[in-house]
């Protein structure tokens, strides 16, 4: 009696197959987590040199501050730290100088400035002693708010959330709720207070939020922001004082009253031609990414102390 082999070489065949489907899903599965690997290693590497370029570019702007610190006087648009570096090749600033070349730079580009916080209407001006609303900077800030087509209903919320958050921060208020808002500290967090981002967006350039109150600083400032926050002065008088501080800034404050309708006095406390606080940007882009880091530092006694830092991801359009 004979038995047919057939079944066995089928079995045989089909247990090959199988087998070689798991040797294939092995491989593949480890090839994969291999390419995934290097995919977060050269991530890593690029956040890592990123965050080295950044905080040299960081640094090399306090420094700028700091040798701008040993000409005591006012600051204006004409000094060193005003000058905005444009976006170069990382490459070719190394290669510029001849003792120290690195042929294995990066192909990365970068862009950096320095802004005078001071010349825009700082926000922690709405909050007078006892954690009151100076109805005076409440007006100026209103008028901020038409210039940025926003409803100057924003400002009462704006200053209401200030005082609530600052008050409730500082331990001489009643015990803070749910819907106290947290103390900010940048203008990305006045959404804090209930404002939307194309809100904050549109006052960026007209405001800002030191630790402090500040005089604006009459040298740096827009027409827009002169035209709110000083008495009496209208947009086409603010333009006036603008293209004067081109051809020669204020040295003092008594120089600018010329420049003033009426015989107001200028308080020093809300005008001035000199500035402490500062914004340092370095933005860089790295094999594909763009990447921005604002940084607002101090300057006291020729020393150039940062406050905070933030940065954020650009679009891949971004130059």
């Amino acid at each position: 009696m004979r038995f047919s082999r057939r079944p066995r070489h089928g079995a045989a065949l089909l247990l090959a197959m199988v087998i070689l489907t798991l040797v294939s899903t092995l491989a593949a599965a480890m090839v994969w987590q291999q390419r995934r690997a290097v995919q977060v290693e050269a991530a890593e590497r690029v956040r890592a040199q990123a965050t080295w370029l950044l905080t040299g570019m960081l640094d090399f702007g306090r420094l700028i501050l700091r040798l701008d610190a040993r000409t005591p006087g006012a600051d204006h648009l004409g000094e060193p730290w005003a000058t905005k570096l444009e976006e170069a090749s990382l490459a070719g600033l190394l290669a510029q100088d001849r003792n120290n070349t690195y042929e294995g730079a990066p192909e990365a580009y970068v862009t950096g400035s320095i802004t005078d916080a001071q010349g825009r209407y700082n926000l922690r001006n709405l909050v007078g002693g006892e954690f009151k609303i100076v109805e005076a900077e409440l007006e100026t800030l209103k008028r901020l708010c038409e210039t940025a087509s926003i409803a100057p209903e924003t400002a009462n919320l704006i200053a209401t959330g200030l005082q609530a958050a600052w008050q409730a921060g500082s331990g001489d208020a009643p015990a803070a709720t749910a819907s106290t808002p947290l103390p900010p500290h940048q203008l990305a967090q006045l959404v804090w207070l209930g404002l939307d981002a194309d809100t904050v967006a549109r006052l960026r350039p007209l405001v800002s939020l030191l630790p402090e109150p500040t005089p604006l600083n009459l040298n740096t400032a827009s027409r827009e922001v002169l035209a709110s926050v000083v008495p009496g002065l209208d947009l086409s008088s603010a333009e006036r004082i603008v293209q004067q501080v081109q051809r020669a800034h204020f040295k003092s404050l008594e120089e600018a009253r010329a420049y003033i309708p009426g015989n107001a006095a200028l308080d020093p406390k809300r005008l001035g031609v000199s500035s402490n606080y500062f914004e340092v940007t370095g933005r860089l882009r790295l094999e594909g990414r763009a990447i921005e880091e604002v940084q607002l530092v101090v300057r006291r006694n020729r020393e150039v102390v940062p406050l905070w830092r933030s940065r954020q991801v650009l679009q891949p359009s971004a130059s």
